[in-house]
This record gives C-alpha cells, structure tokens and sequence, in this order.
C-alpha cells in the first residue's frame, strides 16, 4: 500500500483528529470523545433507548455500553428502565450532563475553527462536498 494514497491520507487525518480531540476534551472536561458523542446524541434527543444511540453512531449495544457505564458514574446521564419494556435502557442527559456537553461543543468549535483556519472557505467548502459524497457513497452501500 502506498503511504500517500489518498485513502491512507483520510485514514492519518480521522486518527489525527480524534487523538487530537479525545486529548483536549480529557484534559479540559475529564471526557473522553467517545463519551461526548454519546451526550451529544442525547442533547438533541433525550430519552432514547441504548440501542438508538448506537444506531445513531453505527455502532452497536455493546460498543457504546461501556462508554455509557463511565458516563454514568461520572453523574453525567441517567439509564433507566423502560416501565412498558424492562429490556429497554433509557437514556438522558443529567443537568450537569447538559452543561459539559455544551461546555465540550463550545471547546470543539473553538478547536475546529482554529483548524480549519489553515485552508480557505472555498477548500473547506470543496472538502466538505467531497466528504458528503463518500460519506453517502459508503452509507448507501451499507
């Protein structure tokens, strides 16, 4: 494999980036990005079950099931039973949930501004219509 193929370029910026970002939000929140995807979700939706939230991310239960366990010990979320179904794992954010996971948004935006800085709007706009058109491409055959 050539390391300056275009695939192994995208795969060396993904890793980068979130090394990078799971890095800086451990250090400022305590919270890994991992984590923060999942309150990001929950933001936006409360009260989903466990196993929408890894819908929402492609992945599966069990991969997200840790995260949530961390999350929750860190008073971060709530899981609760579903009365009607006790299979189903609830799950919603806690205020002080809330509130990092705005802090974490607005440490992020910060990040991803001062990044993106390096290249012009009109790279960022060309980046970003190419990457939809992957990202559409590989959700479609999946």
């Amino acid at each position: 494999m050539k390391t300056e193929s275009l695939p192994n370029k995208i795969d060396q910026v993904a890793f980068l980036l979130s090394r990078h970002v799971d890095q800086t939000l451990q250090e400022r929140l305590g919270l890994g990005y991992s984590q923060y995807k999942i309150m990001e979700i929950l933001r936006f939706s409360p009260n989903l079950q466990q196993k929408q939230v890894a819908s929402k991310l492609s992945q599966t239960e069990a991969s997200i099931s840790r995260q949530i366990r961390l999350t929750q010990s860190q008073m971060l979320l709530t899981v609760y039973i579903n009365p009607k179904n006790k299979r189903e794992h609830i799950l919603k954010l806690t205020d002080k949930g809330e509130r990092l996971t705005i802090e974490a948004e607005e440490i992020l935006d910060s990040f991803y501004k001062n990044l993106f800085s390096k290249i012009s709007i009109k790279q960022q706009e060309e980046l970003f219509r190419s990457l939809s058109e992957i990202y559409f491409a590989l959700k479609g055959s999946a």
